[in-house]
């Protein structure tokens, strides 16, 4: 497997609610563009942080993912690159 590069890293802080802290962006190898991916506060972790990917709900109330990473190798990648720009935005706004 050719290894994941994420970059355009965009981070959207919101006012916290609920554990959501803020939105990310980000492109896959030059061709996807991935969005709407929340960062949470980790409940289990007080310093970290945690990806939950969009869904849509249908009508019919059967709820299905839009996108998401299929092994958990992508889904570190993914994790490690968009809470990396968080920590890095935050701690520029905390200056």
């Amino acid at each position: 497997m050719k290894e994941l590069r994420i970059s355009e890293v965009q981070i959207i802080p919101v006012n916290p609610k609920d554990g959501l802290i803020a939105f990310a962006s980000c492109v896959i190898n030059n061709s996807i563009y991935i969005g709407s991916i929340a960062i949470y506060t980790s409940p289990s972790k007080p310093d970290d942080f945690r990806l939950v990917f969009p869904s849509k709900t249908l009508p019919n109330g059967k709820e299905i993912n839009i996108f998401h990473p299929i092994n958990k190798k992508s889904g570190e990648l993914i994790s490690k690159a968009i809470i990396g720009k968080f920590r890095e935005v935050m701690s520029k706004g905390q200056r």
